[in-house]
């Protein structure tokens, strides 16, 4: 009995001890699983040549602006359409799929909101689907404030918002008044959309007179003009409330897509007096290595009041080491444009990691 007692023990500390062991691996295989989950960052990486890209043919793309269109405008050089976003870790974009990304979206409406960089990602967005998916049956509508594309094969409309402060702006008798505090004019048509991509920052440090307003408005107040990355905050906190309280999480998937960076000034690659009309390669630097715009900070730290999920599509430092990316003097507008991308280009990359971040 002694014997057979002991047994029984030796057997009960056994099974304690494989347990214990058991899920002790349990535990570090979810550790390395949470691990890689998070190491996993696509916006951080660098650009790696790749012969195989560009994704589409431009000239074979119905929606790419004259503007966008560097190739037939003159430009000689093409090497800028064969880099590939590559993220660190030996992490990889899912490689664009039209169709499923179509079949994903049956019956669903997409919309960019923003200026011409939204209009930008949108077109490109339009030139993949077009290659991926060829002699589809479309719809266009054309108009202000909304240029629709409807896939009628899959019922699936990708649509373009015009706004360019996001917050209203209202024609008065003394003017144009930017209302920094107001979401009304577009919001009752935002919140519809199964697809929310939003965008504004280029507009917001015009000085000019093509700026679009004449006044700005914060509650009873109104001013001439006033430090304009305060009012960017502003408006961004009216708008980080409006989804607070009126944008359904459970249907709508919301994105904000990152500020957009321009390449006017030779200093951000150490090339003094230049300018990206004469780039041709990006900056061969990982985008961990790059300064982010004051105006990157002033987003983030909007973004994390908002309660409600919005996915951060995080193009900024990515995009900062595109220098060769813009249309340069290639286009059809007159003057240097390093602002917008050329089609094929850097916003197909935006476009991968959309595509990334909404087909889970």
């Amino acid at each position: 009995r002694y014997i057979e007692s002991e047994r029984k023990s030796e057997i009960g500390l056994d099974m304690k001890v494989y347990g214990w062991i058991a899920m002790t691996i349990l535990v570090i295989c979810l550790c390395l699983e949470e691990t890689n989950g998070d190491s996993c960052n696509l916006y951080e990486g660098s650009w790696v040549y790749d012969d195989s890209y560009p994704l589409y043919d431009s000239s074979k793309c119905p929606k790419v602006r004259l503007e966008l269109d560097c190739l037939k405008y003159g430009r000689t050089d093409q090497e800028y359409l064969k880099y590939r976003w590559q993220p660190s870790n030996n992490c990889n974009i899912p490689r664009f799929d039209g169709k499923s990304f179509l079949t994903k979206f049956k019956g669903k409406q997409i919309m960019f909101i923003g200026d011409s960089i939204s209009r930008n990602q949108w077109q490109s967005l339009l030139c993949m689907i077009h290659s991926s998916v060829p002699n589809l049956n479309v719809a266009q509508k054309g108009g202000k404030p909304i240029n629709s594309h409807t896939f009628l094969d899959y019922g699936v409309t990708i649509s373009i918002y015009r706004n360019t402060y996001l917050v209203d702006i209202v024609e008065q008798n003394n003017g144009r008044i930017l209302k920094l505090d107001s979401i009304k004019v577009g919001g009752d048509v935002w919140k519809q959309m199964d697809v929310l991509v939003f965008n504004t920052w280029l507009w917001w440090d015009r000085n000019d007179a093509n700026k679009g307003w004449d006044y700005i408005q914060i509650g009873n107040k109104v001013v001439k003009d006033m430090d304009r990355m305060e009012a960017f905050k502003t408006a961004l906190t009216t708008w980080a409330k409006w989804v607070d309280a009126e944008v359904d999480t459970t249907k709508t998937k919301l994105l904000y897509q990152g500020i957009p960076p321009t390449h006017f000034d030779g200093s951000i690659w150490k090339q003094p007096g230049t300018n990206c009309g004469s780039q041709t390669t990006p900056i061969k630097e990982s985008s961990t290595t790059v300064g982010l715009p004051p105006a990157s900070n002033v987003l983030q730290s909007v973004l994390q009041t908002i309660k409600k999920p919005v996915h951060l599509l995080n193009i900024t430092a990515l995009s900062e080491l595109r220098k060769d990316g813009h249309p340069g003097t290639h286009s059809v507008l007159h003057g240097l444009d390093c602002v917008h991308w050329c089609l094929a280009g850097v916003p197909d990359t935006w476009n991968q990691l959309l595509y990334a971040s909404v087909m889970n």
